[in-house]
């Protein structure tokens, strides 16, 4: 088996970990709620890497942790994302029918129940991540640390700021910098709450989780710009979704001010520059180098 087979072995053994996982903090509603739980699970559970909890997960590992408090952390963060992809794909937002392949929420059970399932997700990922607290290993203060980090990130100052700055632009007047500071927050920001929780709940320092952090955020930008690129060259069967979204939703890319080729190219810079960062740390995870450079230069 080369190197190529055995890390998608590994990121198959992992995924599946993650659903189980996301299985044991998924309550089971009563008949009253049971559409409000279908319609959760529908997108909770439509597939999708998981990279959010893997990076978690694999900076966890790098910094020694091996205990159990780190799962509900790592449902908590897919339940976030999902509900950011149900908000959207609304009318209001980016108006799109398919994600990963099928109907999106708003089109399978309507925008109002689609609605309620991402708050329901949202406040289900809180739930679940205060549930470490009650965890026999846990530490309080630690805990409530990654959990500091995790309200930052998806909040105003992170995701949902990144959604509003997005929103607000004029979408055809949109500078360079501008743009990537839309990135660094709307999508930069969930990964960087997934790998320093990851080094928080394991015991790293403040440097080391200020570290992890700009590891983080050069793989979020690379990530979106790798969208970008997507948009205008991938594959729908592949993707799973329609191409070309962005200048169908009239929205200025990365790839309007570098062309393709351009775009390509500050993507190798910035994950060359992401994997020397995670180099420099003490102990090594051959795992989460191989991750961060897979999610970087993926296909779909």
């Amino acid at each position: 088996m080369n190197s190529k087979q055995e890390f998608s072995a590994q990121l198959k053994e992992k995924i599946a970990k993650i659903e189980r996982i996301l299985k044991r903090f998924m309550p089971e509603a009563g008949k009253e709620y049971k559409v409000l739980e279908e319609s959760m699970s529908y997108s909770l559970f439509a597939g999708g890497k998981r990279l959010r909890p893997m990076l978690m997960w694999e900076t966890y590992r790098l910094f020694g942790g091996e205990k159990e408090v780190i799962f509900p952390f790592m449902a908590a963060i897919e339940m976030i994302h999902t509900y950011s992809l149900i908000h959207d794909d609304l009318p209001a937002m980016d108006n799109d029918d398919y994600r990963r392949g099928r109907l999106t929420s708003h089109k399978v059970y309507g925008e109002d129940l689609a609605i309620l399932a991402g708050d329901g997700l949202l406040n289900l990922a809180f739930e679940t991540a205060t549930s470490a607290f009650s965890m026999k290993e846990a530490d309080a203060k630690t805990v409530g640390h990654a959990l500091q980090v995790l309200a930052n990130k998806a909040g105003m100052y992170g995701m949902i700021g990144g959604q509003v700055i997005d929103v607000t632009s004029c979408q055809t007047d949109v500078s360079r910098d501008r743009l990537l500071l839309i990135y660094q927050m709307k999508t930069a920001a969930l990964l960087e709450a997934s790998m320093m929780i990851g080094a928080i709940l394991a015991g790293a320092d403040q440097e080391q989780v200020e570290s992890i952090e700009q590891v983080a955020r050069d793989v979020g930008i690379a990530f979106q710009i790798q969208d970008d690129i997507l948009d205008v060259t991938g594959d729908p069967e592949t993707m799973g979704k329609p191409v070309y979204s962005d200048e169908k939703n009239k929205k200025t890319t990365y790839v309007a001010f570098a062309g393709a080729d351009g775009a390509a190219e500050e993507v190798g810079r910035l994950s060359n520059r992401a994997v020397a960062g995670l180099q420099n740390f003490p102990e090594q995870n051959p795992y989460l180098e191989q991750l961060l450079l897979w999610l970087i230069c993926r296909d779909r």
